[in-house]
């Protein structure tokens, strides 16, 4: 006689588990930054995705200090992460960027370059995982949120349509770095709470200037 089947786990049961719950976290601020990002608040998109990028790091500490999670929850939670990555730091610069064009047509396909190399880079790393214990190949889509969030604080400095061709050009870039066949550190341990630190410093001030340009 055939042993039955082991019950399959509902997808619910996952949710329940600390680092997706922490994922999930990361998704929704990528959804407000990319809702923002829509209505041309870009301060406060920029806030969202800085966020996601802090949820996201959150979600892998947590996973490795609990005990007693399964193959199955590793195994769900490494593909939900995966899944959410490209929304935050794919889908959120591309529609970033798209808004800031005015959903300007010439804008399309660096917004579909954006998302297709994030698309490449995460399936790549999904098979290949990191080169050794120290070192990405290519640059971790987390990177894309911080490098925006930095380089967006000198918009002010330019007129809209210089500023437009910089943020075009930078995440041209960025998605080329995403690919590149070049080894690069994984940040961890101390740096997620330097990251905090320039999340927090940041989500100050891109409040104080979406506060003073909505007041």
């Amino acid at each position: 006689m055939k042993n039955p089947k082991p019950q399959q786990p509902t997808m619910l049961s996952f949710a329940r588990d600390l680092p997706n719950i922490c994922s999930l976290a990361g998704l929704l601020c990528a959804m407000l930054g990319i809702y923002y990002a829509i209505l041309g608040h870009f301060p406060a998109a920029i806030i969202g995705v800085l966020w996601a990028v802090v949820f996201d790091w959150a979600d892998g500490i947590i996973a490795r200090q609990m005990t007693g999670r399964t193959d199955l929850h590793r195994a769900f939670g490494g593909q939900l992460d995966s899944l959410i990555d490209i929304v935050s730091f794919g889908v959120f610069p591309a529609i970033f960027l798209l808004s800031y064009g005015k959903f300007s047509l010439w804008f399309l396909p660096g917004a579909f370059l954006i998302v297709a190399a994030c698309a490449i880079r995460l399936s790549y790393f999904n098979i290949f995982g990191l080169v050794d214990s120290k070192s990405y190949m290519g640059m971790a889509v987390d990177n894309n949120g911080i490098i925006l969030a930095f380089v967006f604080l000198f918009e002010g400095f330019f007129n809209h349509a210089v500023f437009s061709i910089i943020l075009y050009t930078l995440l041209i870039v960025i998605a080329a770095l995403n690919l590149a066949p070049i080894r690069l550190p994984k940040f961890a341990g101390k740096w997620f709470y330097v990251l905090i630190i320039y999340t927090l410093v940041l989500t100050v001030i891109y409040g104080w200037i979406h506060y003073t340009a909505n007041g």
